[in-house]
């Protein structure tokens, strides 16, 4: 149970909430924005004091049907309920480190892929595994250290090599704060993974927008359909964008394709000939 995350996600679902969202009457004489904490208890049906030292850090572990009462209270998501149990340390969670080993046959599906641009991508956004088509619309995974191949360091850090950005795809702010989510719910899986800790304390140190993003307590992210990356050789290239979650490793299988016909089947179709030798050969220096 982390004790002071839970209050801090409480506490910030309870002030996003406003008396009216949960068919109370709103008064007059309220000096901060959202629920008070005896509103949430009596929706929740605890009692304001249990409430109240749930959110301060100082409440034993509460049990599933508190928590459930809470999650309808807050009105709370799935994603956001879930993340409330793993907090509380009543859904099972994953001791120890994050895999970041790829299994063989995801391996051999990458290359089974022609005219798709395929990575895999760990819990804390590794780049782990990747095909030739991705390392061409992307970069060559293979020529970065593993520090640099870490796509939320990329997105909020920038990369170590000069000039390098987040390939241009039109969603950058909006990826960001996936990254932001997504990191919050991998940090409650694995609250004593180094990699993982170090990873989000670096970007809250040397961030403001991470920090300022992280404050949010937001755990559910939008899938992302289509995404537009600006092609140094090829120009912008627009595709589909599928994420698969591969569950025994707790990493996702990212695919980007295009429709047959369409201007990015053809660019994609283009990489794939070029090889990634000769598009880094004709990338501007």
């Amino acid at each position: 149970m982390d004790k002071q995350e839970l209050g801090a996600f409480l506490r910030s679902r309870r002030g996003r909430l406003q008396p009216e969202d949960v068919g109370l009457p709103s008064g007059s004489r309220r000096r901060t924005p959202g629920l008070r904490r005896e509103e949430v208890a009596v929706l929740a049906h605890i009692s304001t004091e249990y409430y109240v030292r749930l959110e301060q850090g100082r409440a034993p572990r509460p049990s599933a049907e508190v928590l459930a009462g809470i999650a309808d209270a807050l009105r709370l998501t799935d994603a956001e309920s879930d993340h409330l149990h793993v907090l509380a340390g009543t859904a099972p969670s994953r001791a120890g480190l994050h895999r970041r080993d790829v299994r063989p046959s995801i391996l051999a599906l990458l290359e089974r892929l022609p005219q798709t641009a395929a990575v895999v991508i760990s819990a804390s956004f590794e780049v782990l595994a990747w095909n030739n088509l991705a390392a061409a619309l992307m970069e060559d995974f293979a020529e970065l250290a593993p520090e640099d191949r870490n796509l939320a360091r990329r997105a909020f850090l920038g990369s170590a090599r000069a000039g390098a950005t987040l390939y241009g795809i039109s969603d950058a702010a909006e990826f960001g704060r996936h990254v932001v989510m997504e990191l919050r719910s991998t940090l409650a899986r694995y609250p004593s993974d180094p990699a993982v800790t170090g990873l989000v304390d670096e970007l809250r140190g040397a961030s403001p927008a991470f920090a300022r993003l992280w404050q949010r307590h937001d755990v559910q992210a939008a899938p992302t359909l289509t995404k537009t990356f600006r092609h140094p050789v090829v120009g912008e290239i627009t595709v589909d964008c599928d994420s698969l979650t591969l569950t025994d490793r707790d990493q996702r299988l990212v695919l980007y394709s295009a429709r047959p016909g369409s201007q990015g089947a053809d660019a994609l179709a283009f990489l794939n000939v070029l090889g990634v030798a000769s598009v880094n050969a004709s990338k501007p220096r």
